[in-house]
Parts: structure tokens; sequence; C-alpha cells
């Protein structure tokens, strides 16, 4: 998969990842149109088999091409070859956005809101601060992470978890912003999930409107700290267009959160309003 292939598969299957690729600058645009096609391969590969067995074979495949990745091998494979082009070693430390979706691929629901804003720690809060870097280098926005990683350490599932020793103010709202946008996401995405079975044991209007609340509190944490964070990094924060309408529904039930759906449309407005603003907070 070149460049190209993955801008492709991006503009197909998440355009506004595929949008904040258009906004970064253009020395950055390799990372993360190779970081966000990955991701899509990964949250696809536990779902490929109705076998739990199959579908965890499928994401171990890509645990150990990556971890192969972070010891210097150099794979011969559409999207991990410019994977490791654009990352070099680094990508190895992706298997650790892999780890987590051994969950998807038993299809377990979820228990309650607290195990939902642990998957999401562990799943896009990462994500979004492998694309920080992407745009601003290890030492600015993730400067514990990189200093784990050059150490031969593994990149913790909970960025926050390395913010008790040193502080770092930058990581703490990328951190915060990553977990309520991805909290939204993933109540977006719940109709969709719950018939695959990986939504919620008891997905009541209350459980929804405390996700909901959770995801307030997140972003209004990252809102407050919005004045430590560099412009530059403004492209990988962007919530996307659904955080109001999908905060509102939330508390009406599942079935609300099914019509809550926002047009392309207002997906391309937003994104739009957003390249001339960099408002990214809420």
């Amino acid at each position: 998969m070149s460049l190209d292939a993955c801008a492709e598969n991006l503009r197909a299957h998440d355009p506004e990842r595929f949008g904040i690729c258009l906004l970064a600058p253009v020395e950055a645009r390799p990372k993360l149109l190779t970081l966000y096609a990955l991701n899509l391969e990964l949250a696809r590969a536990p779902l490929a088999s109705n076998e739990p067995l199959i579908a965890e074979m499928r994401l171990q495949w890509w645990i150990e091409r990556l971890e192969a990745i972070g010891q210097g091998q150099r794979p011969s494979h559409e999207l991990l070859t410019p994977l490791a082009e654009a990352w070099g070693d680094r990508a190895g430390a992706f298997a650790g956005l892999a780890e987590p979706r051994r969950r998807d691929a038993a299809r377990e629901p979820h228990g309650g809101p607290e195990a939902v804003a642990a998957y999401v720690r562990e799943t896009a809060v990462p994500l979004v601060l492998f694309a920080a870097e992407a745009l601003d280098g290890p030492k600015a926005a993730t400067p514990a992470l990189a200093a784990r990683v050059a150490a031969g350490g593994f990149t913790p599932p909970d960025p926050r978890g390395i913010f008790v020793q040193e502080r770092n103010p930058v990581g703490e709202v990328i951190a915060a912003q990553a977990e309520g946008a991805g909290l939204v996401a993933w109540l977006a995405a719940l109709p969709a999930l719950q018939g695959l079975g990986l939504g919620l044991w008891q997905p009541s209007a209350p459980v929804l409107a405390e996700i909901a609340g959770m995801a307030r509190a997140k972003l209004a944490e990252a809102r407050a700290g919005r004045r430590a964070v560099p412009r530059a990094l403004a492209p990988v924060l962007f919530p996307g267009a659904q955080v109001k309408a999908v905060l509102e529904a939330a508390p009406r039930g599942i079935e609300a959160l099914a019509g809550a759906q926002v047009s392309e449309f207002r997906k391309r407005l937003a994104l739009t309003r957003f390249a001339l603003t960099h408002r990214w907070w809420i």
C-alpha cells in the first residue's frame, strides 16, 4: 500500500482523519497517513472472523510484524513497508495499539462506563499521542513516551500513568482531549457495536448518560488547558463534527444515538471551519 493508497483508504473509510492529514504539514503526512491507515487495519482485524481464535490470530499477525519493525526488520508489505519508511523503528511501539483490541476478537461487551473509558484510554489516546508526535516530535508533545521507547521500554496503554513522575502539561491536555473525543466516537458507533457484541451489557439511557458526562468532563479539562498546546498540534486534536449531536442524544438512549449521525456535508463544513480557525476545543 503506497502513501497514495493509504490516502485513498482513509478518504473512503475515515474521511475526517483524511482531512486532518491534508491540514498537516507536507513533511508530517507520511507518518499520519500510515499511522491512521494502520489504525483502520487494527480495528478491522479482530472483526474479520466470527471465530474468536481466528480473529485473534489475525490481530496477533499485526502485533508480531510491528514488533519486528521495532527490532529493525523491514517487511515487504503494502502497508507495513511505507509505515516503516515513515516511522522507522518507532513503529514497533504501535503494537501497543493492537493489544487492547484482543477483547474485540473475543466479542466481549463492556461492563459499564469505566470499562468503556479504560478501552478508550488504551486505544484512542495513544493513537492521538503518536499523531501529535508526527506533527511536533516526541520532545514537545510526549517526552516521557519518547524516553520510555528510547530506553527500550514499551509505550504504556494509559498515557496518564507516565505523567505521575514527570508532569507534562501538553501531553495531559492531548490525553484529555483524546479521551473525550474517543468516548464521543465510541458512543456514536454504539448502535453498530451493540450488534457485533462489542457494546455494553446494559446499554440503558442512564449508562449512556454517564459515559456522555465523562466525555464532557474530559473535553472541558482539555479546553481549560488549551493554552499549553502549540498551534501546530491542532489538527490531531480536532474532535469531529458529531460531538454536540452525540452528547445530546446519549441520555435519550441508544435509539437516539442511532439517529444522531451527522451528514457528510456537515462533516466537511466542520472540517473547513476548523481549517480556518484551528479551534479544536469544545
